[in-house]
Order: C-alpha cells, then structure tokens, then sequence
C-alpha cells in the first residue's frame, strides 16, 4: 500500500457506510493509491475547474480517476472544510448526463455503492433484476455480509425482507440463500472442497434437469446456492463427466428468466469472477446501442478490485481488448474517464 497523506475521515449521512473492511483486500485493479496525494491540494484543483463560467471536465476526470476511493473520500472531506460545500453537490450541478453518473458514482465509496445499487433495484415499480443477480452472486460472503448490514443501517429496513417482498419463486429462494452466505454456520453451508459429496451433487443436479421430464429447480437453487466455489467447480466437472454437457448448457435449457440469469451468474463467479465481469461487459458494449448503467456500474465497482484480471479474460474471450471496445462504442469526457478506468489497451 502507498503512504498518503491522512486527513479526518469524511462525514456525510452516509458515514456510517462509507467504508468496509473487505475495501483493505489485495488489489488487482487499475486505480491504485496517488503518490504525494494532498487532499487540500486536490480539493482546491476541483473547486477551480467548477468555479465561474464553464467547467473544466478534463481536470476534474484526471484527477479523479488518478485517486483511489479512500483517497477521494479525504478530497471531499477537505472540500467542504475549504469552501464549505458538498463535492457531490457542486459536481452533479456542473457535469451532466453519463459523465456525471460515472464521476458521482467513483465519488461513492464501495460498500455505500453497493448498497444504494439494491436499494434502487428494488424500490418502486419493477424490479431491476440484472443488479440483484450481479451484486449478490459476485460479491463474497464478508461483502455480502457487510452490505445486509450497511443496509439495515442506512434505510432502517432488513434487506431479506426487502428482496423477498419484491421477487418470487425460486429465483427469490436462490437470492435469499445468497444473502445468508456469511450468517449461516458451516455445517449448513460448505466451506472448502468437500471430495465425499462431489459426485453425490453433480448425480443430483443431472437427476434435477436433463435426466428428469421437467426440472427440480430447487435442486439447482440449493446446491449452487450453499456450496463453495471451489467445490462447485469439482462437481462441474464431475457433472461434465457424468452429462456430457457443461453445466451451464443444462441450465439453458432447464430454466428461463431471472431464475436462469442467476443460476448462470452463481457458476460462473463460481468458475472466474474476472471472466464473469469480462462478459457482463462485452455484452453491455456490444450491438446496437450501450447499456451505459451496466457499464458505468462494472467498471467502478471493479476498478480497484480485479480490472487488471478482467482486461485478460476479456482479450482471451474476445480477441479484441475492452479498452478498443469501449473506444469505438462511447465519446467525449465519458470516453474519456472510462478509458482512464480501464488503465490500458491488451490490443
């Protein structure tokens, strides 16, 4: 880790949620922590490129793409001790459109981004089903733990019961059991490879789908809900060995809607969650017109996480690297911060 220079922490209604214990892990991300950072500094760069008329984007995105979450919190905290203004505030009043979605959201520390990301999945009418799915089958057990408990903090509400409210079926079954992932003991809940139950789960799982007209679907949700990656990808190839198929083609054809994007979301962060991000993102960029939400919401949430392993698995997947896809699909200070973001081109 880099040595920076330590300001108060920052306060805002959401403090309580602004960090996470799991934000300390390893990095393989592209946006690492400023060398000689000066939160004063910065926080007197931004206040000039918004002040007057016009706004000097390109400063503002240099700077802040340049900075790790932690360090930008300090700039926020410096800003509004300097001109006594809130940083978000001034920074949605100046930008506009994606590039304002993207700034304010690397603005939102990463356990508060998660949880305002359910949140807004689902509140109101519809359910953003794609967010649950991503969220809830990438994130680990002590992030998943984090964010049941962030969001009981700040919307005074238990998560489960906000989820199972708002979905049905075996699909909310499979989310429910995705948000005990750290509460349960680890006698329900393997850790570990368990070598005695390997062949037992992928015998189950064909007996659930393509050897039974119909499909258990509650075999699918239990077993892939309650195992741990490592064993999940013994009892793939276990399943491979016994079907002759890939699990995720029996899941294709055994399931449809949310149930099966979940279903395919869990084995494949189970397989590589760099892969699974690598294809969440090929398909928001590619054909016609960009899914921006899923763009901007993968690139921040992973770039100080495994953007690095998400930029390999991408060149391998697609014989074309992310940075060219985004180049050719995106525009302007968008572009521009976005290609920061992904830190530089496997072509």
């Amino acid at each position: 880790m880099f040595k920076v220079q330590q300001q108060p922490p920052a306060r805002s209604s959401s403090a309580h949620i602004l960090t996470s214990k799991t934000d300390k892990m390893a990095s393989r991300g592209t946006v690492k922590a400023s060398l000689n950072f000066n939160a004063t500094t910065d926080a007197e760069v931004l206040y000039k490129a918004m002040k007057g008329l016009g706004t000097d984007e390109a400063a503002i995105l240099q700077l802040l793409v340049a900075r790790s979450n932690a360090q930008r919190q300090q700039i926020k905290t410096a800003y509004k001790t300097l001109f006594g203004k809130d940083l978000v505030d001034d920074l949605k009043r100046e930008l506009t459109g994606k590039f304002e979605t993207l700034i304010v959201s690397l603005m939102s520390p990463p356990l508060a981004y998660d949880v305002k990301l359910i949140h807004n999945a689902i509140k109101g009418a519809g359910t953003n089903e794609k967010v649950l799915v991503e969220v809830l089958a990438s994130r680990t057990p002590l992030q998943v733990k984090d964010i049941v408990t962030a969001y009981r903090q700040e919307y005074d509400a238990v998560l489960e019961e906000d989820i199972s409210g708002d979905t049905s079926g075996h699909f909310k079954r499979l989310l429910v059991i995705l948000l005990q992932k750290h509460f349960v003991s680890q006698a329900n809940r393997q850790t570990g490879i368990q070598q005695e139950t390997i062949d037992a789960d992928a015998q189950a799982l064909f007996k659930a789908g393509e050897q039974k007209f119909g499909t258990d679907e509650q075999s699918f949700v239990t077993i892939l809900g309650n195992r741990s990656a490592e064993h999940l990808r013994k009892v793939f190839a276990a399943y491979m060995k016994l079907s002759g198929f890939e699990i995720e083609e029996s899941i294709n054809r055994e399931t449809s809607g949310a149930l099966k994007a979940l279903l395919l979301a869990v084995v494949k962060c189970a397989r590589s969650v760099p892969a699974y991000f690598a294809e969440t993102l090929y398909y928001a960029i590619k054909g016609a017109g960009t899914d921006d939400d899923t763009l901007i919401r993968v690139m921040v949430s992973r770039s100080e996480v495994d953007l690095l392993d998400i930029r390999t698995e991408f060149r391998r997947m697609f014989a074309c690297s992310l940075f060219s896809m985004i180049k050719g699909d995106t525009g302007g200070d968008y572009q521009k911060a976005l290609l920061l973001l992904c830190g530089g081109d496997d072509a």
